[in-house]
């Protein structure tokens, strides 16, 4: 079994791994200005897709152009949050090149699509003879639907962890399969970091949002469409706080409330949902919330676009006001200059930012001490850090721990 790393090797963004040349794992994109995109455009046999968010899925319409037809495997939320990326993605960018897809494309997916349950085994065409591959996908416990997905071609194991995390969440429980496998690629989005106490976390920052609101301040926060939204929306309403939701945040939410075999309260969010108050965005409404005392959880998280650009000008001037950054800013995004510099950059315009400005960790990922415990079930196994910032590095602590674990660089080719 050969593996090339066309994306997300070193880097946290446009994952895409192809295995013997046949078998396609994600195919995502970086967000910044102007998005990135795998390496090269593959024509696999079939696709196998970890979960919905856009560095992992960003790209996967555009496996479909000319008479290209592979196979699309993934869970049922993983489908549906496609098509809304996508979707999301023609708005933003429909008529300009650097959007590599149209609603054609998007369309075609319905032809070729095949939706998976956890833990059942399914036959997967390709492979260097064209003996084809089986694959399992397991509960990876870091958005409704996300996927470890497990090649076996015969003769060896591939586990591909794609995103995950070992801790509950609220709106999801964190990953417990460990299946056996003779090589790991495995994430390493926060391969340098501890997280907090999920518990001490939310107390934080419900404190901020009551604090704020009680000194005459509004509170923005930003936040993932997909998984990060749902969550606060849940923290919100264990805190006994009302939020006003906007963006793409409020279709998803009536999106997972499909699935709830993959929520772990189903029950929980419809709460949340009934307490919440969606935005229209009629009639100047996003300027009048933003005067008031009001919590705002709006798109997009790193502040690349959507509504979040209508609350933040009208908020930042006032020390009375926050922005509550509950996401990874990924490194050239306007979230990232706010939260390095404290300065406001939208539309090619830099204004400071007098609002407080603060940080919470309320990662869907596997933090230090989590990789190192999923990591513990594979130390006979080779070991591919990818999706991360320092993925040498770790995997240089991996090996000094006696781990056999190094970091593919982008473009390499590695034989199992």
């Amino acid at each position: 079994m050969e593996v090339e790393f066309l994306g997300g090797a070193r880097e946290v963004g446009r994952s895409a791994v192809l295995v013997d040349d046949s078998l396609l794992l994600d195919y995502g994109l970086l967000t910044a200005d102007p998005p990135q995109y795998p390496l090269r455009d593959p024509e696999p046999d079939a696709v196998v897709v970890s979960h919905g968010h856009l560095d992992h899925v960003g790209a996967v319409p555009a496996l479909l152009k000319g008479d290209r037809r592979p196979a699309i495997h993934w869970t049922p939320p993983t489908a549906d949050l496609t098509r809304t990326l996508a979707r999301d993605t023609l708005k933003l960018r429909g008529n300009s090149p650097l959007c590599p897809f149209s609603e054609e494309h998007v369309a075609r997916l319905g032809e070729v699509e095949e939706r998976h349950a956890y833990e059942e085994p399914f036959a997967v065409a390709g492979g260097v003879a064209g003996g084809g591959y089986e694959v399992t996908l397991f509960d990876a416990g870091h958005i409704p639907g996300s996927a470890h997905v497990l090649i076996d071609d015969g003769d060896t194991r591939l586990l591909y962890t794609g995103d995950f995390h070992t801790d509950d969440q609220r709106l999801v429980a964190g990953t417990t399969a460990r299946p056996d496998a003779d090589a790991v690629i495995c994430e390493s989005t926060y391969a340098d970091v501890t997280h907090d106490d999920r518990r001490a976390v939310e107390d934080r920052w419900a404190e901020r949002v009551r604090a704020t609101i009680w000194e005459g301040g509004a509170v923005v926060a930003p936040a993932f469409a997909i998984g990060r939204t749902q969550e606060l929306m849940l923290v919100a309403d264990a805190n006994d706080l009302t939020p006003y939701v906007d963006g793409m945040g409020k279709a998803v939410t009536r999106l997972v409330r499909r699935h709830p075999e993959f929520l772990r309260d189903s029950e929980a969010l419809r709460r949340a949902k009934g307490a919440a108050r969606f935005v229209t965005g009629r009639d100047g409404q996003r300027e009048r919330i933003a005067s008031d005392n009001e919590l705002i959880i709006t798109t997009s998280g790193m502040l690349a676009g959507g509504p979040v650009h209508s609350y933040l000008p009208e908020i930042r001037g006032s020390p009375t006001n926050a922005v509550t950054l509950t996401g990874y800013q990924v490194e050239g995004t306007p979230g990232r200059e706010l939260q390095d510099h404290g300065r406001l950059a939208i539309n090619g315009t830099v204004r400071p930012v007098s609002a407080r400005v603060e940080s919470y960790d309320f990662s869907a990922h596997a933090d230090r001490g989590g990789l190192e415990a999923f990591l513990d079930s594979y130390r006979g196994s080779r070991v591919l850090v990818n999706h991360g910032d320092r993925c040498e590095a770790f995997a240089a602590d991996l090996r000094a721990d006696g781990l056999a674990a190094s970091a593919p660089e982008l473009g390499e080719r590695v034989e199992l």
